[in-house]
């Protein structure tokens, strides 16, 4: 890992410090993700397998997952593994349920009712990927807040073995969150499926969950058009910044930054730390703990697009951390409770030594799909308002309409919309006409 001196660099440079390296347009990834596209939409299930035999070297006879695989995988685990996930789950269950939007029911003004009830999407569509690990923890971060949001239909796509199984961890995990409809399919072309509709895989009125460049271009584009699906968010390659200050354990941070970086070579990890010594540590740590890690070449590869870079202050550790947005943000410094009041862009936090990334990914209840390349400025992490609809309800009596029409009429004709304004005269002349 490289350091720099944020102080020595001049704006251009600092910008390009900051560049996801799977930020930059890939125009042949996004023509091939298009054809994808339009493949599986005009014809269905043959080109769902076709595209599974050539991407994923896999024969499939049937894309969905029979009933009794779900009973094969659970007689697989073993009972530790099967505990892990149901606490994670229990724990992801107890957050979610406690930051669920609630109804609203409000008088702004005498006889005038004004209402938030919540109705669940309908059909989602989840996604799990398996590319280079399986990730029953997805799973769970996107099954939990869909069942308590009441969605009527969930269907999963995660993709299939060599042999056309799916893993048993992923399946495991879908039945405790009462998914049913899974689907041996992945990358774009299980975007497609979810989007569009096939003989097997149902149309679903919004999909999730995270992905490598070719998952996270396929639903951006599946959304952009006319009558697609919404997606929860743009989800790509995973990405960590940590800050550290001079107490910190360099141990910890090498560990944590790593973390990320096996997850994939498009991966990016940063360290911000206003202690020279502690940069000069942990870049050692990191090469010391690299070499043991099954996982190592993928952590080089995602390592050399990562960043050390040094700050005069926590302060400007925290405006640099603003201006990245990152994904996770770890807080490893001596009074994280006062650093966090100036962060203003992260997908998820975590504060202090003892508060890894890894328990976020896994089983702390918050959520591990979030926003990454710096959308974490605006957007938020998957939540049960996520599965959501949120819809206002208005109800007037006639006093109502009589204390609030002069008002409506008054702001319709500022705006020159005259049906607007006689919607509601016609109504207060007919309450006059009663009264």
């Amino acid at each position: 890992m490289n350091i720099v001196d944020w102080n020595a660099l001049d704006a251009a440079t600092r910008n390009a410090l900051l560049e996801r390296p799977a930020q930059t347009q890939n125009v042949e990834r996004a023509q091939a993700v298009a054809r994808i596209i339009a493949q599986v939409g005009q014809e269905g299930d043959a080109a769902l397998k076709r595209l599974t035999a050539q991407l994923d070297g896999c024969e499939l006879d049937a894309l969905a997952v029979p009933g009794e695989a779900f009973d094969a995988a659970e007689a697989l685990l073993d009972a530790t593994l099967k505990q892990a996930i149901a606490d994670a789950r229990t724990r992801i269950e107890t957050f979610h349920r406690a930051a669920a939007p609630q109804p609203v029911r409000v008088e702004t003004a005498p006889g005038v009712l004004c209402e938030r009830v919540l109705r669940p999407v309908t059909r989602v569509g989840l996604y799990v990927p398996a590319g280079t690990a399986p990730l029953p923890s997805t799973a769970l971060m996107l099954g939990v807040p869909a069942q308590l949001a009441g969605c009527r239909e969930v269907v999963l796509c995660t993709p299939p073995r060599a042999d056309g199984s799916v893993d048993p961890t992923v399946l495991y995990a879908a039945r405790l969150c009462g998914i049913e409809r899974v689907f041996r399919l992945g990358g774009a072309q299980a975007v497609a499926a979810m989007a569009l509709g096939t003989e097997s895989v149902p149309r679903c009125d919004k999909l999730f969950g995270p992905g490598n460049g070719w998952v996270t271009e396929a639903k951006q584009q599946v959304s952009a058009a006319p009558g697609g699906p919404a997606i929860d968010m743009p989800a790509g390659p995973s990405e960590v910044l940590v800050i550290a200050d001079a107490k910190a354990d360099p141990r910890f941070v090498a560990a944590d930054l790593l973390s990320q970086a096996e997850h994939g070579p498009d991966s990016q990890v940063l360290l911000l730390t206003d202690a020279r010594e502690q940069a000069d540590a942990v870049v050692a740590e990191v090469e010391r703990q690299v070499a043991q890690l099954p996982r190592a070449d993928t952590a080089r590869k995602a390592l050399s697009a990562s960043r050390v870079i040094r700050v005069e202050s926590l302060a400007q550790a925290a405006e640099v951390s603003n201006a990245y947005a990152p994904e996770h943000l770890i807080l490893n410094v001596s009074d994280p409770r006062a650093l966090l009041t100036q962060i203003d862009s992260a997908g998820s936090i975590f504060l202090g030594a003892w508060s890894p990334e890894s328990v976020g990914d896994y089983c702390s209840g918050t959520n591990h799909v979030l926003p990454t390349y710096g959308h974490a400025r605006a957007w938020s992490g998957v939540s049960v308002a996520s599965f959501q609809k949120q819809i206002t309800v208005q109800e007037l009596s006639g006093d109502g309409l009589r204390g609030i029409g002069a008002c409506a009429v008054t702001l319709a004709e500022a705006e020159g919309l005259e049906a607007h304004a006689q919607a509601v005269r016609l109504r207060l002349a007919e309450l006059e006409a009663m009264a």
